[in-house]
C-alpha cells in the first residue's frame, strides 16, 4: 500500500501543470533528514523550458530553504534530548565558525545535518537561514547551469541504457 501510494505521488508530481509545485515540494522534502535529491526535479523542468531557468531556481531554493529551517528547528529543539553529544568536534567546529558554516548546507550529507545542529546550538536565526539561502541557492544555479552543458544525445543514451537495465 505504501509502495502504490509513493508511485502515486511521483506521477502526479511528474505532471507538467505542477511543474513549480512539484519543484518547490521536492526540494522541500529532500532538505529534511530524508534521502531525496531535488536538483533531478529541477533540471527535468528547466530543460523542458528553459525560460523558467530563475523562477525554478528560485522556487527550489525557497523550498529547500524552508526545509532547511524545519531541520533548524529540530535541533533547536531536540539540544535537550542529546545534551552529552555536546563534546562531538562537529559542535565545536560550529560555535568557532557561526552561521556561517550555513553556507554548506548545500553540500548532499553533511548539508542537513549541519542546519540541524545549527539550531542545536542555538546559532542566530536570521544569519543562518541567510547563509543557508545562499549556499542553496549557489548549488542550484551550479547544478542545472552543469547539467543544461550536457549534450541532448548523452540524456538519451543514459535514458536508453537504464530502460534495458530496468525495464
Amino acid at each position: 500500500m505504501i509502495e502504490s501510494a509513493v508511485l502515486w505521488l511521483l506521477k502526479f508530481l511528474a505532471v507538467p501543470t505542477v511543474g513549480l509545485t512539484s519543484v518547490f515540494l521536492i526540494a522541500f522534502v529532500s532538505a529534511t533528514l530524508l534521502p531525496l535529491g531535488s536538483e533531478p526535479a529541477v533540471f527535468a523542468v528547466v530543460k523542458a523550458n528553459p525560460a523558467m531557468f530563475w523562477p525554478t531556481v528560485l522556487v527550489a531554493t525557497l523550498g529547500n530553504t524552508l526545509g532547511g529551517i524545519v531541520d533548524y528547528w529540530i535541533g533547536y529543539r531536540a539540544k535537550v534530548a542529546f545534551a552529552k553529544e555536546r563534546s562531538s568536534r562537529w559542535f565545536h567546529w560550529l560555535k568557532r565558525y557561526g552561521a556561517k558554516t550555513m553556507l554548506l548546507s548545500w553540500v548532499p550529507g553533511i548539508g542537513d545535518p549541519l542546519c540541524t545542529l545549527a539550531g542545536w546550538l542555538h546559532l542566530p536565526f536570521w544569519p543562518s537561514v541567510i547563509y543557508m539561502a545562499i549556499g542553496k541557492f549557489g548549488r542550484y544555479v551550479f547544478m542545472t547551469v552543469t547539467l543544461l552543458y550536457v549534450p541532448d544525445g548523452w540524456w538519451k543514451w543514459l535514458g536508453g541504457m537504464s530502460s534495458k537495465l530496468f525495464g
